[in-house]
């Protein structure tokens, strides 16, 4: 992770769920694409562990967002 994007997830939390959700909305539109080519199962496998890497991500980045200041 760069000092760029940790200074806009600092400055910008909502920014950060957008381009998380981007992130998670192209990697499942790779992984439908593979599919349709017929890629084996194992390779639809990682991409799908991938996308739940990213979903978690979201989560926490949503977490943080919307956590009250302390």
């Amino acid at each position: 992770m760069s000092l760029a994007t940790v200074t806009r997830m600092a400055a910008d939390p909502q920014g950060e769920l957008e381009d998380e959700l981007r992130h998670i909305r192209d990697l499942v539109l790779v992984r439908d694409l593979l599919r349709r080519r017929g890629a084996e199962a194992t390779e639809l496998r990682e991409c799908d562990a991938t996308i739940a890497e990213a979903r978690a991500r979201l989560a926490e980045s949503a977490k943080r967002a919307y956590a009250p200041a302390a």
